[in-house]
């Protein structure tokens, strides 16, 4: 696929879609993660709906619940057609991961920890010499995934590194 490199200026997110198994369980999981319920929830069957994402049709139901900085997480339970799970595995080309922005990491991390939430590893730290830029220095992450593989994290950015 050939992209023009003229700017295209998107710069503000409005949301992120999360394609789920099963919509009960993953608005009780964000639920939880977040501490918000759903803002909007329903239904769609559309033939025009379904050829704009490359499906013959749409038949889901969603739910979407909102951050504090107006990032709304939809979550997506396509009834038809049904998808394949991806597995989460971070490095396959197309896969993706939701980043959540935390003040004070050891108590988010301790508190999901209690809870019972499974990381998917220790907790990291960049450290100089194998990050660049510098502005990463110090950040720190840990990953986790949800009921369906989606990749999530919870980071507590240091100097100029936002994401």
């Amino acid at each position: 696929m050939a992209v023009s490199s003229t700017p295209i200026n998107l710069t503000l997110a409005a949301h992120v879609g999360i394609s789920v198994s099963d919509l009960d369980a993953s608005i009780a999981f964000y639920t939880a993660l977040t501490g918000r319920e759903p803002v909007a929830q329903g239904t769609m069957h559309s033939v025009p709906f379904g050829k704009s994402q490359g499906l013959p049709v749409a038949k889901l139901r969603y739910a979407t619940i909102n951050l504090d900085n107006s990032l709304g997480i939809d979550l997506i339970q396509f009834q038809e057609p049904v998808g394949e799970r991806t597995g989460g595995v971070a490095n396959r080309p197309g896969s993706m991961h939701l980043c959540l922005r935390v003040d004070d990491f050891d108590a988010v991390y301790t508190r999901m920890k209690d809870a019972g939430y499974d990381f998917l590893g220790d907790d990291y730290t960049f450290i100089e010499g194998e990050v660049t830029p510098d502005a990463a220095l110090g950040t720190r992450v840990a990953y986790f995934n949800d009921p369906d593989g989606t990749n999530l994290e919870i980071i507590r950015p240091e100097g100029g590194f936002a994401s």
